[in-house]
């Protein structure tokens, strides 16, 4: 399996070679100005199929606010917003995202959850948010990013800085499959693909595994079946509590 899954791989990678000529050529930012679009109709679907899991997760939220204080929440890679509806009303929201050009569509989602206090929109990855000070959120919330961040471990690196004592982490990330099944196998073919489909995105990453050494003092993890696209069916979902 393994001879065969390097040469289909090598094959989509040839297949790729234009869209790996117009990235080393600095053409594929012309995507990223369209990408927004296409993620806010895809988070239509994913929100509505991964409700009731998303739901379930950010109940937890209002038990990491410091006494008397108001509940803030850092977003890392915030896209369009479609975390807003399920911040429990009254907490302040803090958004980070690499593309500017989200803010049209996190605009959108502002006005349509008003029941929460928006700080500000910072244009910063998820590897240097240095405009944020040192532990000054309570939620760090980080949902179908770290597939895509340069580093995972320099991500969470920054989120346990911004983070208070006793704050948490909140994630919903896909994940690579189990090496025995055929989803492991098209994920590993189909990569090069998918990189540029969904913007940096990668489906064979193991990101439990840098969770796991991120010196948190707690871990709620769980690995679910989503109720999506082969590809990304497989899914953690849970918290880390600094």
């Amino acid at each position: 399996m393994t001879f065969l899954m390097r040469l289909c791989t090598l094959v989509v990678n040839v297949l790729c070679l234009p869209l790996h000529l117009m990235h080393a050529l600095g053409l594929y930012v012309i995507y990223k100005r369209v990408f927004p679009f296409c993620l806010y109709r895809i988070s239509v679907t994913y929100n509505r199929k991964m409700h009731d899991k998303k739901k379930e997760l950010f109940r937890s939220l209002p038990e990491f606010v410091a006494p008397g204080r108001q509940l803030t929440i850092l977003e890392i890679g915030c896209g369009t917003g479609t975390n807003f509806e399920f911040y429990p009303p009254g907490c302040k929201v803090i958004c980070t995202d690499p593309n500017p050009n989200f803010q049209k569509y996190l605009k959108k989602s502002m006005m349509e959850n008003d029941h929460l206090t928006y700080e500000k929109f910072v244009v910063a990855s998820g590897e240097d948010m240095g405009s944020v000070e040192d532990e000054s959120v309570d939620v760090v919330v980080c949902t179908l990013v770290l597939c895509s961040v340069n580093s995972i471990q320099q991500t969470l690196r920054e989120a346990n800085r911004i983070l208070r004592p006793g704050g948490a982490f909140f994630f919903i990330e896909h994940v690579v499959a189990d090496a025995s099944t055929w989803t492991y196998f098209f994920q590993h073919v189909l990569q090069p693909a998918w990189y540029y489909f969904g913007d940096g995105c990668e489906i064979t990453r193991e990101t439990w595994k840098h969770l796991e050494e991120a010196g948190f003092s707690d871990l709620k993890l769980r690995h679910i079946e989503a109720p999506l696209l082969s590809l990304i069916k497989p899914h953690i979902i849970g918290y880390a509590v600094k």
